[in-house]
């Protein structure tokens, strides 16, 4: 038997355990065609206003079949994003727990409390993974075995960061209270400032995205209003040619802004 299956959510990729690992995303094939189908009709309306002719419209649709894996980086990046948050808030609550005097072990149990009134859907990752782990210690696995195998199926920084200080505070047996409240304090910032750079740039995003149609809307405007002036265009071969540069500067503006405005923390 492979290592994951599908769960009852199509977005969801557990392990035979049970336990998602969040690098991994396995669409199902009803999402598949559905995002194949999206991006050729959208494909082939711009192919055919820039090309007004429905073969190449049509050939360059079959661009669509690369859609379905970036649309699955995305998930996976949108669902990592989505447990740092609430992650952070686990941290403070925890941290929150230890300070009070409780133990680690208790501290887990108070935060999923603590937990249940930001998150009310049990099926939150965090809820669920704060379950996995109370589980695994009260199975008498250590603090550090359990955080550690959390971070190894997150993929995320912070997580992994996180789980690094809990080991080596363990075994050199340092102040673990005052070392996850100094951690969570220093990865609630990261991430909060993670969180106001992603506020700052939506705005900007949006207008990039704009801009990158802004060519579609001027070619359909012109070929509407002043076809005799566009017809070369669409009638030579080096409109054709000109039409197909013009279209792939323009998606790699696209892919350039976005990578641009991918800010790593």
């Amino acid at each position: 038997m492979g290592l994951f299956k599908k769960s009852e959510k199509p977005e969801m990729v557990e392990r035979e355990d049970g336990l998602i690992d969040y690098d991994v995303y396995v669409m199902s094939k009803e999402e598949k065609i559905f995002y194949i189908i999206l991006a050729y009709v959208v494909i082939f309306i711009v192919g055919f206003i820039f090309y007004e002719r429905i073969i190449l419209a049509a050939l360059l649709g079959l661009l669509a079949f690369k859609f379905p894996k970036m649309r699955t980086a995305q998930i996976i990046k949108s669902r990592k994003n989505a447990l740092n948050i609430q992650f952070k808030d686990w941290l403070y609550s925890l941290s929150s727990s230890m300070s009070a005097g409780r133990s680690i072990e208790t501290s887990f149990k108070e935060s999923y409390k603590d937990l249940e009134i930001i998150y009310t859907n049990p099926e939150t990752p965090i809820m669920k993974e704060l379950q996995h782990m109370i589980r695994c210690l009260e199975m008498n696995e250590t603090v550090e075995d359990v955080v550690s195998e959390f971070a190894e199926r997150t993929h995320i920084e912070d997580i992994m960061n996180f789980a690094d200080v809990i080991k080596i505070s363990k075994r050199s047996g340092g102040n673990l209270v005052e070392v996850i409240r100094s951690t969570s304090n220093v990865l609630g910032d990261k991430i909060e400032t993670k969180m106001d750079i992603e506020t700052t740039i939506s705005g900007k995003k949006f207008e990039s995205r704009i801009l990158c149609c802004m060519p579609i809307v001027m070619v359909a405007i012109l070929t509407a209003t002043s076809y005799d002036y566009m017809e070369k265009v669409f009638t030579t071969f080096i409109g054709h040619a000109v039409m197909t540069v013009s279209i792939a500067m323009f998606v790699a503006a696209f892919f350039i802004g976005e990578k641009i405005m991918d800010i790593e923390v």
